[in-house]
């Protein structure tokens, strides 16, 4: 069995333990009880995206900043979020700019990230773009260090960040781990 598939299969079996070890504390269900229930279907649903940008990141990470790249030998921001666009989350699409990507999907406030998010960043008259991950920090194509996983709490970050995109349910993603032809495609 290959290294990633058992991860994979580590990782569903800890998350279906989890799921069982938990028991309701009474038999009737409240608005709150349906609340709770609801964010955790829709943290249930983050776990493969959660996956595929860590997959991503580990394929593409210190891969250098190169102006319009879109390949491992050199790659800009937006290059790098199209390319998770389409190898992670299978979405058929030609090449976008940042200038496209801020107009796809709907404004999120700062508050409300989560993972898969798109962050933009307005730089010296220019846009920058990249992926928000998890615990306030977000992938990206750094033009000093290439493709690194930076803080959304650091002050430089902070002062330049403009504004989060949420892409819309009807974009109808699957998502791909490493191009193994693993799948973990969740359609509605």
């Amino acid at each position: 069995m290959n290294r990633k598939l058992a991860q994979t299969l580590l990782l569903v079996s800890f998350i279906a333990l989890a799921g069982c070890s938990s028991s309701p504390g009474k038999n009737s269900a409240t608005a709150q009880d349906s609340a709770d229930a609801s964010a955790q279907g829709e943290q249930a649903d983050l776990i493969p995206v959660i996956a595929a940008l860590h997959d991503q990141m580990h394929t593409w990470h210190g891969t250098p900043y190169e102006w319009g790249g879109t390949k491992l030998s050199g790659v800009d921001c937006s290059g790098f979020v199209w390319r998770t666009l389409k190898d992670r989350f299978n979405l058929p699409v030609e090449r976008l700019t940042t200038r496209d990507l801020i107009h796809m999907g709907t404004h999120v406030k700062p508050t409300q990230l989560r993972p898969g998010d798109l962050v933009f960043f307005r730089i010296n008259g220019g846009m920058h773009v990249g992926f928000y991950d998890t615990d306030r920090h977000f992938l990206h194509a750094s033009t000093s260090k290439g493709v690194i996983r930076s803080s959304l709490d650091n002050p430089y970050w902070q002062s330049v960040f403009y504004q989060a995109r949420r892409l819309n349910k009807e974009y109808d993603a699957g998502i791909s781990l490493n191009n193994d032809g693993m799948s973990l495609s969740k359609r509605n």
